[in-house]
């Protein structure tokens, strides 16, 4: 079993969107590691004023590098748990054969899986935006309100959109839809996979959520699907957040695989 939780956010989002959880796990023990996104590391208020230039030709093949590394640097093996464009990175990561457990919420679209009608809708902003591919893209307060946390009270949008959202590069959406790299469904060495949808999610469909669970469940580890009812894409910073966040924990550490010694154990020189 691993005591490390390796925390990966999804897009308009960073690290700072995992506070919450992250605190609650490491009050129940754990060692969490919840990383930016390369050029991600600083507040969102100054992200949104002063993005990185690099942060526009950032693509999915960099982000999962990064965490790759991430992993390799941990003390053991970790439990990935990751959110939505997080939870696609989470699924290449385990068909890398790393982590001894993963769980994606609300994931993103998937290579090889159809696009539910809100994921395609919720993609329009940045396929409609003309060299979307080399530009950070900025979700819209309309956006945030309808369709990313619909469920939020009007008068509390504006202040968390404020704390949380930040720009994202447009490329990932090219990388991930239109010229993705595939997942290898019945990968042997795949560790169990939770996957974790929300019943009223208007940015990746329940119904797609489901459909990543029928090519998941190819693989010969366990894999297994939990779609919460009266959920939002939002759903780890909405009211009652902590029920999705102990579900996803408890069902990793109950299906985990024994960890495998990481390249920074085998060379304590490596850490810090």
């Amino acid at each position: 079993m691993s005591n490390t939780i390796l925390l990966i956010h999804g897009a308009w989002l960073n690290s700072h969107s995992w506070d919450a959880v992250k605190a609650r796990y490491e009050a129940r023990g754990y060692t969490v590691v919840a990383p930016d996104w390369p050029y991600d590391d600083r507040s969102p208020e100054e992200l949104r004023a002063m993005p990185d230039d690099k942060l526009a030709g950032l693509g999915i093949a960099e982000i999962l590098d990064h965490y790759q590394r991430i992993i390799g640097e941990c003390p053991e093996e970790p439990i990935l748990i990751g959110h939505s464009a997080g939870g696609v990175w989470v699924q290449h990561l385990l068909d890398r054969g790393l982590g001894v457990a993963g769980v994606a919420i609300d994931p993103a679209p998937t290579p090889g899986v159809s696009l539910g009608a809100h994921a395609i809708v919720s993609a329009l902003p940045v396929f409609f935006d003309w060299g979307s591919w080399k530009k950070a893209e900025t979700m819209s307060r309309r956006y945030f309100r309808k369709r990313f946390a619909q469920l939020v009270p009007a008068e509390q949008a504006d202040a968390l959109y404020d704390e949380y959202i930040v720009p994202t590069p447009g490329k990932i959406w090219w990388d991930g839809i239109v010229h993705a790299t595939p997942i290898r469904w019945d990968n042997p060495d795949r560790a169990p996979l939770l996957l974790i949808g929300g019943e009223l999610d208007l940015i990746a469909d329940a119904s797609m959520t489901r459909s990543i669970y029928e090519k998941q469940k190819q693989a010969p580890s366990l894999t297994e699907l939990k779609i919460f009812p009266g959920r939002s894409h939002w759903t780890l910073l909405d009211p009652g957040w902590e029920e999705v966040a102990d579900f996803a924990l408890d069902w990793a550490v109950a299906n985990a695989r024994p960890a495998r010694e990481t390249e920074a154990a085998a060379s304590p020189s490596l850490i810090g």
